[in-house]
């Protein structure tokens, strides 16, 4: 669950941001203290939906974007890494280009509960 204080899983309801404060589409990237160690994620929007990934490129394990929050491509159709270009989808994480296709982003459980995005 954890590697050198770096988390890779939320308790479960744990109230992120309102919906509204989301582009669509849109990204945007949270850090958790969770005791002594830190949580790094990021969620998608797309319309209504959300889906959220442990922030680290299955690549090189970097964190996937180098300036914050921009994650998406300029169409917003896909998100990508900053680093080398791998691209993957939003609402599964496969990795459908660059140096890590066919592998995936680490998923990481979020909904939308009464306009709030929480952690699931």
């Amino acid at each position: 669950m954890s590697e050198l204080g770096r988390l890779t899983a939320t308790p479960r309801g744990v109230a992120l941001c309102p919906l509204e404060m989301l582009a669509d589409p849109g990204a945007r990237n949270f850090v958790l203290q969770i005791g002594q160690a830190r949580f790094h994620g990021f969620v998608v929007r797309r319309g209504a939906a959300v889906h959220g990934y442990v922030d680290r490129c299955p690549h090189t394990g970097l964190p996937l974007a180098q300036k914050l929050d921009d994650y998406l491509t300029p169409s917003g159709e896909l998100i990508a890494c900053s680093w080398h270009g791998a691209l993957f989808q939003p609402g599964d994480g496969l990795c459908v280009g660059g140096p890590c296709a066919g592998q995936s982003l680490l998923s990481w459980p979020v909904e939308v509960r009464d306009g709030v995005i929480r952690t699931a």
